[in-house]
């Protein structure tokens, strides 16, 4: 009778045992984190990060590419609306500066539990971003863009969907550009002081290039360290001309230097031009992208206005 009186007793101290040790696993799992090697060092981030805030144009593309909203982004330029081609994803997302002025204060008013940016554009943040949440650069922006999609997928505990996401793109650039193996494509971006033909390290360069789609020797860029891009002037745009050739602008200012240059005789003499192939694309997909997304987009206008050429 007494044993049993105080094991009676005990119960309501090992039940109160059982919800102390359930509540600590809880608590335990919440606060679990997984170590990420980046361009600034090793950072301990969540194990599924549900406030991030991106600091780069890729990184949208990314984080609609995965299912993901980001709660803040830094805008490519001041009031700039997010990508159309990304649709209504972005619709909740603050605007937290521009690339290279990040505002620190709507930042930390987002309270993000992860942060994803640039070395190349943000490093003399870092510290401060830090401070705030735990933060993943990628090194640079553009010829990386795989691999930067892969790390900034790692942090937010996506790593195996993006690579299966990049095979899958990979797979259907071979299948689209197999068609057009015989021609050869120019690129050209009209800059509000500048005219760019982008070479084969670009991110426009690089699908063109997993296409197996071929580029006119100039626009390979074989004499420059990089081969992101090269200048062109009104009087050698015909180092532009391929069998099609895609172009778009950069901003308003761009855009009107674009419509002067392709209005004018020089533009107007590439064989491209005379005979219906130079087509006007989109700048945020064909040069501001750099993303999985993005480049299916790219795949799409190879495969649309290619295919009469074939």
């Amino acid at each position: 009778m007494r044993l049993r009186l105080a094991v009676t007793a005990m119960l309501p101290v090992f039940a109160l045992a059982a919800c102390a040790s359930s509540g600590s696993s809880g608590s335990e799992e919440a606060g679990a984190t997984r170590t990420v090697k980046h361009a600034m060092g090793e950072t301990k981030v969540p194990m599924t990060p549900k406030r991030v805030v991106v600091l780069d144009t890729d990184k949208l593309d990314t984080m609609v590419t995965l299912g993901l909203t980001p709660v803040g982004a830094a805008q490519a330029a001041e009031n700039q609306a997010w990508p159309k081609y990304l649709g209504s994803a972005l619709s909740g997302t603050k605007a937290v500066g521009t690339l290279q002025q990040l505002n620190i204060e709507a930042i930390m008013a987002l309270k993000p539990d992860l942060i994803l940016g640039t070395k190349f554009r943000q490093a003399a943040f870092y510290d401060k971003l830090s401070k705030i949440a735990p933060t993943v650069f990628t090194e640079r922006v553009g010829v990386t863009w795989k691999e930067n999609f892969l790390l900034d997928a790692e942090a937010l505990g996506k790593k195996d969907q993006a690579a299966q996401l990049l095979s899958a793109y990979e797979t259907r650039a071979k299948e689209v550009g197999a068609k057009f193996a015989k021609l050869k494509v120019g690129i050209v971006r009209f800059m509000p002081t500048e005219i760019r033909m982008y070479g084969p390290e670009s991110f426009s360069g690089i699908v063109v290039g997993d296409a197996g789609i071929p580029r006119p020797e100039v626009q390979q860029l074989a004499g420059q360290e990089d081969k992101r891009f090269g200048k062109l002037s009104q009087e050698n745009i015909a180092q532009a001309d391929a069998d099609a050739v895609f172009y778009s602008a950069y901003g308003e200012a761009a855009a009107k230097s674009q419509a002067t240059v392709t209005g004018g005789p020089l533009w107007k003499n590439l064989e491209a031009v005379k005979s219906g192939n130079a087509h006007n694309v989109d700048d945020e997909i064909w040069m501001l992208g750099i993303g999985v997304t993005a480049a299916g987009k790219i795949l799409d206008d190879l495969d649309k206005y290619l295919t009469p050429l074939a």
